[in-house]
């Protein structure tokens, strides 16, 4: 059974509905499943070094403040599932793009889940720059060999490409918002919906 999950790696409800679905899979004891990290960028206009996340807030929302009843409820949701966003100590908005090439890149390792897993850890509990090269490589090199050249080895910018290309089909879908959910090309849900609203999805979607 095959499940597409369109998510960026900055996204909270993203790391919400990435710790939900795997809640949901581990009820399924006699389906495989093959889940697919789909690349979708929220700041996809965002310098390739990031900007401070103070600036940030203030040109996505008018300020902190007007972000701040979203945000309170993202901790909130993810404090139920036992994971941990710690918004005070993130300085930096990074662009994700070495983010997503990371978890692509990871494919080949069979270790997708749990590079993004880290990633979202990174960024959400350690309040650590996820565009930044030298931390991805210390996420990757958890999980197996990575050397930092490989960002700039254009053997490898079809992966780059595949990014451009998820985003730019989520877009033509409609898609302004994730994580997004395909459910074996039949269903097709957003948001960080329930543990038991994705059971139920992948139950009627079999």
């Amino acid at each position: 059974m095959k499940i597409k999950v369109y998510s960026d790696t900055i996204c909270g409800w993203c790391y919400i509905g990435h710790k939900r679905l795997q809640n949901a899979l581990d009820q399924f004891k006699n389906i495989s499943f093959e889940i697919v990290h789909c690349p979708f960028q929220l700041n996809p206009d965002m310098p390739l070094s990031g900007m401070p996340r103070s600036q940030y807030l203030d040109i996505k929302f008018g300020g902190f403040n007007n972000a701040k009843p979203m945000y309170d409820n993202m901790v909130a949701q993810a404090t139920s599932e036992n994971l941990k966003i710690n918004f005070d100590i993130v300085k930096q908005t990074p662009n994700t793009l070495k983010s997503h090439f990371l978890i692509l890149y990871a494919q080949q390792f069979q270790k997708t889940s749990e590079v993004l897993t880290a990633i979202f850890n990174s960024y959400f509990s350690l309040g650590q720059d996820i565009g930044d090269e030298a931390i991805l490589t210390a996420i990757a090199n958890n999980y197996f060999d990575f050397d930092p050249k490989l960002f700039q080895d254009n053997q490898h910018s079809n992966l780059i490409a595949e990014i451009k290309k998820s985003d730019q089909i989520a877009r033509s879908m409609g898609v302004n918002g994730v994580p997004f959910f395909e459910i074996n090309n039949k269903a097709y849900i957003s948001g960080a919906q329930s543990t038991s609203n994705l059971v139920e999805a992948i139950t009627n979607n079999q």
